[in-house]
């Protein structure tokens, strides 16, 4: 179907439809048991999506990002209250959740009576999205996800104050497997770096000692692997294969949320590579007595080494990273770019390199130097402007969906709304503005910068666990972006 004529359909279009009729197509196309979707029902899931992206079109009012990263999309189908929408890749995943959730969510409700969710998945791997493991024909595992990729090492990662101590760790146990922290546990938030921590020590271990076998895996397929072997009744091999491993490297861990099996398989493994002196290094979005539902025994076990973690990067480190990538592309970057930039993008190193990216592209399709102007105009197409949303902002946007005053947030009030409402902001604050800590303690009266981490990864678990409280923040993102 083509976008371009998506976007011209008039609203009028989209209210003559009742409300209702899709969604209840799409379920009776579904039988009980049913995992193979048929063409009639992707069909339909079709037509949903493409009334989403009508109505996306209007809403945004701004072509350019629409084109950019909601045009490319295309319904896959619809399953179990589900529609699963394919993008080009992981960034557009990560992308799209950041800036678009919001609104996406919003859109379907005024267009379907039904509760929907939906799913971004990547073309370049089926495993991204939903994991379906009563598929017959088994699940898969991404191709090379449990690799080591060579582009990730020290010698280009910058440092800065944020993630210094981390870098130091990591640095060390590539130098002496299991003979300084054992284990490493690294955490942080989405692209600042854990990642290619994780993957360096990897590599520079294998350069200091090619004999050493080493396994990095994201804990999804992690997850995987055992889904399989139980399958297969081959769980004696998963076991023996992990316990050969000199240097074991897991890739965000807190993805053992509710999975009680793996918690099991994982403290096991960790015991018997501890006991023979095994170096185990973990990555999460969180620090591991956060990590909701883990059991005691493995949180105690992921705590008994060193555990520190990566803040967002200051504007300085911003630039920096900046510079190092233009540097490795052959693009030469003005000063007053690369400040542009990471004024703009304040809390994701991924994010900061797609704009870079970006901009290669426009210049080399211009075949001349870009213009400020031209820069502003392509940052205001991938990023919504946070330059006019203030502490004061995300305040008064809460304060309203919480039926509260700004005063009661701002107080020393411990009633439950009150007390999530402050929390609630405080997330925000750090996620819209990249606040540290300190400042968003100093603007709730001085407190201290603990208590902020603790509100803000308690609204991040309940994000997680509760869809309503997600709901929530979505409809704040929507206030706060309208403002």
């Amino acid at each position: 179907m083509d976008m371009e004529n998506k976007t011209s359909r008039a609203v009028s279009s989209l209210e003559s439809e009742s409300k209702g009729i899709i969604a209840n197509r799409l379920n009776a196309k579904i039988e009980p048991g049913e995992s193979n979707l048929t063409s009639e029902t992707s069909t339909c899931a079709e037509e949903l999506w493409a009334k989403i992206l009508d109505s996306l079109a209007i809403e945004l009012n701004n072509k350019q990002a629409f084109m950019t990263w909601l045009a490319p999309t295309k319904a896959v189908k619809y399953e179990n209250g589900t529609l699963v929408v394919s993008v080009p890749n992981g960034f557009f995943i990560e992308w799209i959740e950041q800036y678009y959730r919001p609104i996406i969510e919003e859109t379907i409700r005024k267009i379907v009576q039904e509760p929907i969710k939906v799913k971004l998945q990547a073309n370049e791997s089926k495993t991204i999205g939903i994991l379906e493991a009563n598929t017959k024909s088994g699940v898969g595992i991404r191709p090379d996800a449990s690799k080591l990729q060579a582009r990730y090492t020290f010698d280009n990662f910058i440092v800065g104050e944020s993630n210094r101590l981390a870098y130091a760790a990591c640095r060390a146990v590539a130098e002496t497997p299991a003979k300084t922290y054992n284990p490493l546990f690294i955490y942080g938030g989405v692209g600042l770096g854990k990642t290619h921590l994780l993957q360096a020590i990897g590599n520079h271990a294998k350069k200091v000692n090619s004999n050493l076998k080493i396994y990095y895996i994201p804990a999804e397929n992690l997850f995987i692997e055992l889904i399989q072997a139980i399958e297969r009744g081959n769980t004696i091999s998963f076991k023996d294969k992990y316990r050969s491993q000199d240097i074991l490297l897991i890739d965000d861990i807190h993805y053992l949320i509710g999975k009680e099996r793996l918690q099991e398989e994982i403290f096991h493994i960790f015991n018997y590579l501890h006991s023979a002196a095994r170096q185990i290094v973990f990555t999460s979005d969180r620090p591991p007595y956060e990590i909701p539902t883990i059991e005691d025994r493995l949180a105690s076990r992921l705590q008994q080494g060193l555990v520190v973690d990566i803040q967002p990067p200051d504007i300085e480190t911003r630039i920096a990273i900046l510079r190092k990538k233009a540097e490795a592309e052959g693009f030469e970057l003005r000063q007053e770019i690369a400040y542009l930039i990471a004024k703009r993008v304040r809390t994701n190193i991924r994010i900061l390199e797609g704009c870079l990216i970006r901009l290669m592209a426009i210049q080399s399709i211009e075949a001349k130097p870009l213009t400020i102007e031209q820069v502003e105009r392509a940052i205001s197409a991938l990023i919504p402007n946070t330059n006019n949303i203030t502490p004061e902002t995300i305040t008064e946007k809460t304060a309203e969906e919480f039926k509260i005053t700004i005063n009661q947030i701002k107080g020393q009030s411990r009633t439950k709304t009150q007390t999530q409402a402050r929390q609630v902001a405080m997330y925000l604050m750090r996620k819209h503005l990249g606040l540290s800590l300190k400042e968003i303690g100093l603007y709730f009266g001085k407190k201290d910068h603990t208590t902020v981490l603790h509100a803000i990864k308690k609204v991040e678990d309940m994000r997680t666990l509760d869809q309503e409280f997600a709901s929530l923040l979505n409809r704040i993102t929507m206030r706060i972006n309208r403002a």
